[in-house]
């Protein structure tokens, strides 16, 4: 099991992510609504602060890179970034069908859940959301990258270990490609964090943005093929 560092006690982790949760998400829903053009696939990604670039500049985060690297790899896609800042898979799920209906994704990437651990929601609620996330978006003839998380190792091995395991089953379940774990990499080099030793800083991102990648790439269509 990939051992996570962030040894932070649960309130800690819990006022952090309140204050994430209260940064203003109004530009990151436009980006959402505004990056989609009729003429490309999109991909959209529904997280939380780990995506919406909580403490960083904007557009230096792993969904703003993974938007460069489409374009520098002529892969010709519109990136709709859907997170925002202490969200929950109960609020994923609750944004998921308007987002669907206005910008009609080719790929949905999941990266939802560590907010859900902070603030005590029942895994099997967890796994429910999820598993709807994932249904809606198959539905609509999406694709899903499901993006893996770990909690931290305060919460205890055998909590620890049915957390991550949520993103496992369902993605056998569904037969949705998985992204293990969004940190990996990084989760030993406490350099690599701000602060809060929560949220990723500027220089980690590219770590971020190529374990999504390795994942991501199968699902895109060459050039010639769009």
């Amino acid at each position: 099991m990939v051992k996570h560092r962030l040894k932070v006690h649960a309130a800690a982790l819990a006022t952090a992510l309140g204050v994430a949760a209260f940064m203003a998400t109004v530009p990151l829903a436009a980006d959402a609504a505004n990056t989609a053009a009729p003429d490309k696939p999109v991909i959209v990604v529904l997280g939380d602060s780990i995506s919406a670039e909580y403490g960083l500049p904007r557009d230096t985060g792993w969904v703003a890179l993974m938007r460069r690297r489409l374009a520098d790899e002529r892969l010709d896609y519109n990136v709709a970034n859907a997170s925002i800042s202490g969200d929950t898979t109960s609020g994923g799920r609750a944004r998921l069908p308007a987002l669907m209906q206005r910008l009609k994704p080719a790929i949905v990437i999941v990266e939802l859940g560590a907010n859900d651990a902070l603030r005590g929601v029942p895994l099997a609620t967890t796994e429910d959301n999820l598993r709807t996330i994932i249904e809606q978006a198959q539905q609509a003839h999406a694709q899903v990258v499901l993006v893996g998380m770990y909690v931290p190792p305060n919460y205890g091995m055998d909590y620890t270990q049915k957390f991550h395991g949520i993103y496992g089953d369902l993605s056998k379940q569904f037969r949705v490609p998985l992204v293990p774990f969004l940190l990996a990499g990084i989760e030993n080099r406490p350099d690599m964090f701000q602060a809060d030793q929560i949220h990723p800083k500027q220089e980690a991102q590219p770590t971020l943005l190529n374990n999504v990648w390795l994942t991501l790439k199968p699902l895109l269509r060459p050039p010639s093929a769009q």
